[in-house]
């Protein structure tokens, strides 16, 4: 299983994210010392409902608690994007 699909299913299971998109954008950072040590880069998308009535820094630490061992590993970087359902469906602009 890739790095990127189990941080999907974790964020899946753990957190019953109706949505999840996750990026690997380990390519753009060869060379990095975080590539180097083998931790990939990641960017993610996720939608739960778990994140209603929470402020942004306490959603991300939703994330990190839910993925922390793979940030030791196998994860060096991960952007978040965080939404509740209502978030996601509101139209942008």
């Amino acid at each position: 299983m890739t790095t990127a699909a189990k941080i999907e299913a974790r964020l899946r299971a753990e957190l019953h994210a109706s949505h999840v998109e996750i990026e690997d954008e380990s390519a753009r950072h060869v060379g990095h010392a975080g590539a180097a040590s083998g931790g990939g880069h990641y960017s993610c998308l996720v939608v739960a409902d778990s994140f209603e009535g929470r402020t942004a820094v306490e959603r991300h630490r939703i994330v990190y608690q839910t993925v922390g061992d793979l940030m030791k590993t196998e994860i060096h970087a991960l952007a978040l994007k965080t939404l509740t359902p209502t978030e996601w469906r509101q139209p942008s602009g």
